[in-house]
């Protein structure tokens, strides 16, 4: 009797990563990559069975995951960003309610990379670390300020919302949708604090 042959059912497709990442956030370019990520990337994708307790069809945070790490990293380099950000806005924010709550929002976006850290090692078996580069962050009037920070967490988790219904590995669909629901909690606070401010 003839044994069937063994097909990998997720393999990483760097095309697909591509494609989804540039669904759900169009305005930044991640590629091409450098030759040292296509390099790790593939390493991944050869690894992924070795790692201890790893199987051929692992149920979460293995195979079929590969084709998000990309997006998964993208959204990684987002939410430090974001904290630095948060961090900066904090130090200009005028009275004790607005840095407490900008503090607090630095924390959360700080926590939402460590929870996309501890993903992307799950899948991998590698850290991921990467420079960030965070432009400067540029007060035009309070106001202004917590108007762009709401459409910024407002996209967040609207593009957290679509890249979950795009993949195939439940576990990193539960948590892109639990951060989803973290950005848009986020924009209501904002929305908020704004109201606050445009009644002074």
């Amino acid at each position: 009797m003839e044994s069937e042959p063994h097909v990998t059912s997720a393999a990483y497709n760097p095309e697909r990563a591509a494609q989804i990442w540039r669904r759900v956030s169009p305005q930044l370019d991640p590629y091409p990559a450098s030759s040292a990520q296509t390099a790790d990337t593939a390493d991944y994708e050869s690894d992924s069975l070795t790692l201890p307790g790893a199987s051929e069809d692992p149920c979460c945070m293995g195979t079929q995951a590969l084709s998000s790490l990309e997006v998964l990293q993208g959204f990684w380099r987002e939410e430090i960003i974001d904290a630095r950000t948060y961090l900066a806005f904090s130090r200009r924010a005028p009275n004790p309610e607005a840095r407490r709550l900008l503090h607090a929002l630095a924390a959360d976006e700080t926590e939402h990379a460590r929870q996309l850290q501890s993903a992307h090692y799950l899948i991998t078996g590698k850290p991921y670390r990467a420079e960030v580069c965070a432009p400067p962050f540029a007060v035009n009037g309070y106001c202004a300020a917590l108007r762009a920070r709401y459409h910024e967490e407002v996209c967040g988790g609207f593009n957290y919302a679509r890249a979950a219904a795009e993949i195939s590995d439940f576990c990193l669909e539960k948590i892109f949708n639990q951060l989803s629901a973290d950005e848009y909690r986020h924009a209501e606070l904002l929305r908020k604090l704004l109201g606050k401010a445009l009644l002074c």
